[in-house]
């Protein structure tokens, strides 16, 4: 009774070698979904070099599914790719900076530069940074995460 069934042992390597299995349960590991804590760290975020997908939600129905969705994404890409989940109710000043009126949303942010000194400058100890930021309006998927990127020029992956 020890021995698995040639069906249990298929199903096992198919789980552990398929990246694109739909049965559940998915063994994602640990969450790569990083939550909004302050607008510091997401800027030490962004200076790592990385692409940033953020996901502004606020608590429904909905946002269940985009999470799972985010989390499937997140183990998919990382660590090229960082994604982020910002809790609206608890941050409404990052998230009111969006100017959006519609919840939840995602945009991803990439490309930091130092940003050129126009205008006043009002203390020399603080540099600005401009950074990219695309609207993001595809499948709420891996696959629409990939598609995306490759529409963007995004690299998903480690040149070899």
């Amino acid at each position: 009774m020890g021995d698995t069934s040639f069906l249990d042992r298929m199903l096992l390597q198919l789980r552990s070698t398929c990246k694109y299995y739909s049965g559940y349960p998915k063994d994602l590991g640990p969450s790569r979904v990083i939550h909004f804590t302050s607008e510091r760290e997401f800027v030490q975020l962004l200076h790592q070099g990385y692409p940033v997908v953020v996901a502004f939600t606020i608590r429904s129905n909905y946002t269940q599914h985009l999470d799972r969705m985010l989390e499937e994404a997140a183990a998919e890409f990382y660590p090229n790719i960082k994604f982020m989940r910002v809790e609206c109710p608890k941050y409404p000043g990052f998230c009111i900076t969006r100017q959006k009126s519609e919840y939840p949303f995602i945009e991803i942010f990439h490309s930091p530069q130092q940003a050129g000194n126009e205008g006043k400058v009002q203390d020399p100890n603080i540099t600005r940074y401009s950074v990219k930021v695309v609207p993001y309006n595809y499948d709420m998927s891996p696959y629409g995460f990939r598609e995306f990127f490759k529409r963007q020029g995004v690299r998903t992956s480690d040149p070899k």
